[in-house]
């Protein structure tokens, strides 16, 4: 298997729901700026929305950090438009819902779900090039954090801003970062 750290965001290009309307969304879009594609299995269902809502709750966040997030599931940007309607968690989403009915994106960024025709929980951090930087994929029953995606997401950008340092456990912004060499080799 190949690592996926570092490789770049494959072309694209879907449907999408959005702030009360269609639209579509390239690959071209998610580069250059600081980007979260959130896949997750399908609309209408029981952790979907609870992740969903809580993404929406700390978008101003990412958003103060320069970051656009992307959900992402194999429903179409109707079924979209219509959960948004019918669930009162859906509404607060002020994020592009974007719409993978054949799995195009979710094969290529290797969480699609081929007998299921569902993606798994996978969460893809992308720096402004369009390169990945962060990757975790959950098993579906199993609900994402936001806050500590949001802490994750400082810190990728700290490195980038900052390539001397790196971040230990549990980093915060704010927090004492380290600066790699000999001299910290057997000290921590």
């Amino acid at each position: 298997m190949t690592p996926i750290i570092n490789s770049y965001l494959p072309e694209f290009k879907v449907n999408a729901f959005h702030k009360g309307a269609f639209r579509t969304v390239t690959d071209k879009d998610v580069k250059g700026k600081w980007s979260i594609l959130f896949f997750y299995p399908a609309d209408f269902t029981f952790v979907c929305p609870t992740e969903l809502e809580d993404m929406a709750d700390h978008y101003a966040k990412f958003r103060e950090l320069g970051f656009e997030v992307y959900s992402v599931s194999a429903d179409t940007h109707f079924v979209h438009k219509a959960w948004y309607d019918a669930s009162e968690s859906i509404k607060k989403i002020q994020y592009p819902m974007l719409a993978d009915p054949t799995g195009v994106l979710a094969r290529a960024l290797g969480v699609y779900i081929e007998e299921d025709g569902l993606a798994y929980r996978g969460t893809f951090l992308l720096n402004p090039e369009g390169q990945i930087k962060l990757c975790e994929i959950h098993d579906n029953g199993i609900g994402r954090n936001a806050a500590e995606l949001l802490r994750k997401a400082e810190a990728a950008k700290f490195v980038a801003e900052n390539p001397s340092d790196v971040c230990p456990a549990k980093w915060k912004k704010g927090d004492k970062t380290l600066k790699p060499g000999i001299d910290l080799v057997g000290k921590i």
